[in-house]
């Protein structure tokens, strides 16, 4: 199988499948849909095959709509709306910040290699307010049209 490439070794298990213990912490960070009574359509696909999906296109680096049909994670459309909608509700900061804090208690974190950076964190006391940039050009742009 071409898409397996040669670090996924026989006997290994390839790194896209979701291990039961990632997905308890997953699973209940998810948005629950509910299904349309009045016009319920196809059933939604399993969350965790299309996570499985989503970690295949981005360990591949395919597009996602060649993501292969035979794998079972669904449509590449459908994994990638997935991803969008679990961004937008927040799930992938909220499984940071879980397993951070999961991490930090069992004292597996050296916090003395800890890194902020300024253009994540504006400085609350005395620094500036975020504005926006002025232009450099001369004058307003031309009309094309």
């Amino acid at each position: 199988m071409w898409w397996l490439g040669p670090v996924v070794r026989k006997g290994q298990q390839p790194p896209w499948i979701v291990p039961d213990g990632l997905w308890e912490r997953i699973g209940p960070l998810l948005p629950v849909v509910p299904r349309r009574a009045d016009h319920p359509g196809r059933k939604r696909l399993d969350d965790r095959k299309v996570l499985s999906g989503i970690l295949f296109v981005l360990y591949t680096g395919i597009p996602w709509e060649f993501l292969p049909q035979e794998l079972g994670f669904g449509s590449g459309m459908t994994c990638w709306r997935r991803l969008r909608d679990w961004h937008e509700a927040g799930v992938w900061q909220q499984l940071h910040e879980l397993l951070l804090a999961e991490l930090n208690a069992a004292g597996a974190l050296d916090w003395s290699k800890a890194v902020t950076g300024s253009s994540h964190l504006r400085a609350l006391k005395g620094g500036p307010k975020p504005v926006r940039a002025r232009s450099t050009a001369p004058g307003p742009a031309r009309n094309t049209t």
